[in-house]
């Protein structure tokens, strides 16, 4: 039968590199978070920019084809 003493503290040791390895995966799940809030932001901003300029390319689509128009018309 083994030592309890021995059992203890190997438990002991194993519960601390437990304790150890969940506090990296939390530094790392933090990080990743923040990355993440950027990578958000990021993507908001890209699709403001790509709506814009779709607005901007069908008002010019509807002015240039007007323009053609008022050219066959004539």
């Amino acid at each position: 039968m083994p030592d309890p003493t021995l059992v203890i503290l190997e438990l002991v040791s194993e519960v601390a590199d437990l304790r150890r390895q969940l506090a990296e995966v939390q530094d790392h799940c933090v990080e990743m978070a923040i990355d993440a809030g950027y990578l958000n932001d990021e993507i908001r901003s890209l699709r403001r920019e790509l709506t814009a300029a779709r607005r901007e390319k069908d008002a010019l689509h509807a002015k240039l084809i007007c323009s053609a128009s008022r050219r066959s018309a004539a």
